[in-house]
């Protein structure tokens, strides 16, 4: 009898034991799975990130071309012929530099009634009579009066009333109001090419004034104001550019004007999202473009890929049921699943604390470059005899920019390699094939503010060299060398610009924009020291600044 009870014991709690693993080993596969499921979620959150600081940073970077447009048009109050327009449309290589823009214009601005005096400055401006269209019982016309690309075979948009259409009469009256650039709601614009297919997309307005202390007329509110210029953007291909660039992510984006719907739909992805996540993978953004709110929504491609297997919690419910005796094993693989899983959360937190630190930090730096852009723009046209004289000098002064800033981006906004800026900006000015000799220095590390500041100053220098030196014969003649001097805080870098041959240079009689760009960025930016030394063999020039960041606070 005693060892019948006993046999039923051990299978009782042969079962037990069994049912009490086969659990753990349950409660085991669900929660790695929710665990892994987690982790999917965390690293999708951190893709659309990516997403969304590349699309802010080419929205921006699009802003920016209407501010220098903006700016041309202030110089000149309006007065812009259409060969000068066009030229500074040229300068911009928009096929390169904007990808998603149709194009560029400029709108004149008159009361209803009074359209005669538009109408006259676009016959003087295009050399045939080009009435303001269609009819319209607004009290103001907003007549195209330049556009660029402009197809000679078809000028019928000028003239064109665009305060007409409720969308952009919309955004233009805001334009005026705020004296601040504003965008339209989702419009069709016609498409380019034989098949002429109608594409969605949206212009943003900004007005142009007169000079600072022209009177206001009490009877007309915008007396003060000549027109506004506006650029226009197709939304596939813009979106196109911002997502499509390598590396590519793998989202499926759709991108609505507003609130979310097909008939606000600006744009969505080619790649189809993966039918096998769930709501819990669709991710929602909102940003605002020039007043105006858009809703971005995510959902993960085929070619998004989870962090671990999930065939990992199957494997481990099978064999915690084929190893039931195994308790101490699964007890072991929990311990240290928990504090992954753990360990897993606390790197992403992390992660996603420093992708919205970097945010706004990216943020920030654009919005500094917008603000050195438009100044540039400002004193470049201000120095400028003509606007091809403006779109070369500033397309040149923006392109320097840009080299100094993809020198940033591909080291992660850390450092800078001194020659290998040199070599950028020279061959920019004198071709990519540069003599052996020409630089000679040690490895020297830039920061931010060093790299930008010093790669506009090199241009400046070369661009003045290939004027006015020897260097504009021979590339030879120019050499650059450098040195650092100094301990950890107390480093400072000495650079020599020497010039030579048999012109002889003087020190020029009237001070220009560049060489003043030059001194500024040396002194103010860097806190350093420019001489030079105009001699009967050619220019030299010397560069001293110190290169800890901090040294240049404490001046």
């Amino acid at each position: 009898m005693r060892n019948k009870q006993t046999w039923s014991l051990r299978k009782f709690l042969s079962v037990a034991v069994f049912l009490a693993v086969a659990l753990a080993s349950i409660a085991m596969a669900g929660f790695a799975y929710f665990a892994a499921q987690e982790a999917a979620r965390f690293k999708f959150e951190a893709t659309v990130d990516d997403a969304i600081n590349r699309i802010e940073g080419r929205l921006d970077l699009h802003l920016s071309l209407l501010r220098a447009t903006q700016a041309l048009f202030d110089a000149r109050q309006g007065e812009v012929s259409r060969a000068e327009f066009k030229s500074f449309f040229d300068a911009l290589d928009i096929e390169n530099n904007f990808k998603g823009l149709r194009g560029v214009g400029f709108l004149g601005l008159a009361k209803r009634g009074e359209e005669g005096a538009v109408e006259r400055k676009i016959e003087a401006i295009h050399g045939v009579a080009r009435p303001i269209h269609p009819e319209s019982s607004e009290p103001w016309r907003t007549p195209v009066m330049l556009y660029e690309p402009l197809d000679p075979a078809d000028p019928s948009g000028i003239g064109f009333d665009m305060f007409t259409e409720p969308a952009r009469r919309s955004a233009i009256e805001m334009a005026l109001e705020n004296n601040a650039p504003r965008a339209t709601s989702r419009i069709i614009l016609g498409g380019e090419g034989a098949s002429n297919q109608q594409v969605p997309g949206f212009l943003v307005f900004a007005r142009v004034g007169k000079k600072v202390g022209a009177p206001v007329q009490q009877s007309d509110p915008y007396s003060n104001v000549v027109g506004l210029v506006y650029v226009a953007f197709r939304t596939g291909d813009l979106f196109q550019a911002a997502l499509g660039s390598a590396p590519r992510l793998p989202v499926n984006a759709e991108v609505f004007d507003g609130t979310v719907s097909d008939d606000n739909l600006f744009y969505r992805t080619p790649a189809a999202p993966d039918p096998s996540y769930g709501e819990d993978f669709r991710i929602t953004r909102n940003i605002v473009l020039a007043g105006r709110p858009w809703t971005i929504r995510f959902r993960p491609t085929e070619a998004f890929s989870e962090p671990s297997s999930p065939t990992i919690p199957v494997m481990l419910g099978l064999f915690g049921l084929l190893l039931a005796g195994a308790i101490a094993l699964v007890a072991r693989y929990q311990e240290r699943a928990y504090t992954a899983v753990s360990r897993l959360h606390e790197t992403t937190e992390k992660s996603l604390l420093e992708k919205d630190l970097m945010l706004q930090e990216m943020k920030h730096r654009i919005k500094n470059s917008i603000t050195r852009v438009l100044a540039m723009a400002r004193q470049t046209a201000a120095h400028a005899k003509d606007v091809e004289e403006f779109s070369t000098s500033f397309a040149a002064r923006l392109q320097a920019m840009a080299a100094s800033q993809d020198m940033l981006t591909r080291s992660r906004w850390q450092k800078a390699d001194l020659g290998e800026l040199l070599q950028i900006e020279l061959g920019q000015v004198f071709g990519k094939e540069l003599s052996d000799d020409m630089l000679l220095g040690p490895r020297v590390l830039l920061d931010e503010t060093a790299t930008q500041a010093l790669g506009l100053t090199f241009h400046e220098l070369a661009t003045n060299a290939l004027k006015y030196g020897e260097a504009g014969n021979s590339a030879a003649a120019l050499k650059v060398r450098w040195e650092v001097r100094g301990k950890r805080s107390e480093k400072r870098l000495y650079l020599t610009w020497t010039e030579s041959g048999n012109k002889a240079v003087g020190a020029p009689e009237k001070t220009g924009f560049g060489t003043k760009l030059i001194d500024m960025n040396i002194t103010r930016e860097l806190y350093g020291t420019i001489k030079r030394d105009y001699r009967v063999e050619g220019l030299v020039v010397r560069i001293e600044i110190p290169l800890s960041a901090m040294a240049r606070k404490k001046k």
